[in-house]
């Protein structure tokens, strides 16, 4: 029997990453799982690895950060699975966020809290009246510890359209509990894409950045942060919502 037996979870930007890791946790752990993703060819992998691993996987293909295709993406969801009773909010736009203030277009400004506030509450709310009709429901949004970085230098908007769906989390943990909903914020250190691109083409940075963490290591996708999503699912754990828990070796002080 699986921590999550029976559950029926979507999980965004599932292609590649911690929303791979996250995916591929909780079908093996025993999910249904909505795969979504914008490259059907990384989405399908996914899948793939579900159904290899006896699990139940299921493509929806889309734009994680359009309104028109978060309705439909969810709606095709919620017909594969039979209804949803967990969300991953993962899928992210940071390309173009990083760096000094002064350098940031006013257009990737604006790509920025679209892709991160806005998406979410969209995907949340599309979501709300399935949990609500199955009596249960688990939000776990990906937030970052550059929320509280001790230089915040070159992460300002990062953190800043970070923070907002941290607040927004808090906002849906205390407005939808009397429905059965939970919301977390997860704030991850993985060996991402992005980070491992990172690692390549700075490595004395990565070095240093790693150094940083009293684990002595950056987490794996599935292993550290998949896992301990599932873990967070425990029905033992209902009592705790609206937190932000870092999933990061040790590094950042929500404090």
């Amino acid at each position: 029997m699986g921590l999550v037996d029976g559950r029926l979870a979507i999980v965004t930007g599932a292609g590649q990453g911690v929303g791979r890791g996250t995916a591929l946790a909780l079908a093996t752990d025993g999910a249904a799982v909505a795969v979504l993703g914008r490259t059907a060819s990384s989405v399908e992998e996914t899948c793939e690895e579900i159904r290899r691993r006896g699990g139940k996987g299921y493509p929806v293909i889309g734009n994680a950060h359009d309104r028109d295709d978060i309705a439909r993406m969810v709606a095709e969801a919620v017909r594969a699975l039979g209804g949803v009773d967990i969300l991953v909010n993962n899928a992210n736009f940071s390309a173009s966020s990083m760096g000094p203030l002064l350098s940031i277009s006013d257009d990737d400004l604006v790509l920025g809290f679209m892709a991160g506030p806005v998406s979410t509450m969209r995907f949340m709310k599309a979501c709300y009246p399935h949990m609500k009709a199955r009596g249960r429901g688990d939000i776990i949004n990906m937030v970052t510890s550059a929320m509280v970085r001790w230089d915040a230098r070159n992460f300002g908007l990062y953190a800043a359209y970070k923070q907002a769906v941290r607040s927004l989390t808090r906002a849906v943990a205390h407005e939808w509990a009397p429905d059965g909903i939970r919301a977390l914020n997860i704030a991850p250190h993985a060996t991402s894409p992005a980070l491992k691109n990172w690692t390549r083409e700075k490595p004395e940075e990565a070095a240093e950045f790693t150094k940083s963490i009293p684990a002595g290591r950056i987490g794996d996708c599935e292993l550290d942060i998949g896992r301990g999503i599932v873990a967070l699912l425990n029905k033992d754990l209902s009592y705790l919502t609206g937190a932000t828990i870092p999933l990061d070796g040790g590094q950042a002080y929500f404090g």
